[in-house]
């Protein structure tokens, strides 16, 4: 049986490691992979795109980085929403206003918003979301 992705893209170690426990405590049928620059993970995805391999079923997402940031991640993947339409995508940032998740949510691709630390709760939602696709 092939095992299902998760994707953490965030650039804050501090945050990678945790998010990472917490997913492999909750004893789910994921590997995770990280990575630490939205330029990465862009590249990565579209490689997959092109090969149908290595698309990740849910995808954790910081919004805040440097260089191309998490809304850049979000307006590229729209585009390659036909190709991608089973990827759930899940914003984990610090929220500096209301408005920033609001406009999260207009992302057709993004199922929910949670703000740093992700704890075990919020995964243990985002699985059950997930299953039930």
């Amino acid at each position: 049986m092939e095992r299902n992705t998760i994707w953490i893209i965030d650039d804050d170690l501090v945050s990678q490691s945790p998010m990472q426990y917490k997913i492999e405590q909750s004893k789910q049928n994921y590997d995770v992979v990280i990575f630490d620059t939205v330029e990465r993970a862009l590249a990565t995805i579209k490689e997959g795109v092109k090969t149908q391999k290595n698309i990740p079923s849910i995808i954790l997402l910081d919004l805040v980085s440097p260089g191309l940031d998490g809304w850049y991640f979000l307006t590229e993947l729209e585009r390659l929403k036909r190709h991608i339409n089973d990827v759930d995508i899940y914003i984990v940032s610090e929220f500096s206003n209301t408005m920033d998740r609001k406009l999260a949510r207009e992302y057709s691709l993004v199922m929910d918003c949670f703000v740093k630390p992700l704890n075990i709760g919020n995964v243990d939602k985002i699985f059950k979301r997930h299953q039930k696709k």
